[in-house]
């Protein structure tokens, strides 16, 4: 982990920027108290949806809902937010 100066820090921080997309750690000091650390953020990786694998049959999805059911949904419908 390389250590540098503020005014270093100000003067060549595109240069900086640029190790640190390569991985490295830059700590920035104020003189001998170091104050900040320029490290690479973390990409996050490919989330997959979904927790549980759960399979339902198609007629779940395609059969009528039953009347006092229909009934519940409707009436929901008149208290609109």
């Amino acid at each position: 982990m390389t250590t540098v100066k503020v005014q270093y820090a100000k003067t060549h921080l595109s240069a900086l920027l640029a190790r640190v997309e390569d991985g490295e750690e830059i700590v920035i000091a104020r003189g001998s108290q170091q104050v900040a650390k320029l490290m690479p953020l973390r990409r996050p990786g490919q989330r997959n949806l979904g927790f549980v694998d759960l399979h339902f049959p198609e007629s779940v999805f395609f059969e009528p809902l039953p009347e006092d059911e229909l009934a519940a949904w409707e009436a929901d419908e008149g208290r609109k937010p």
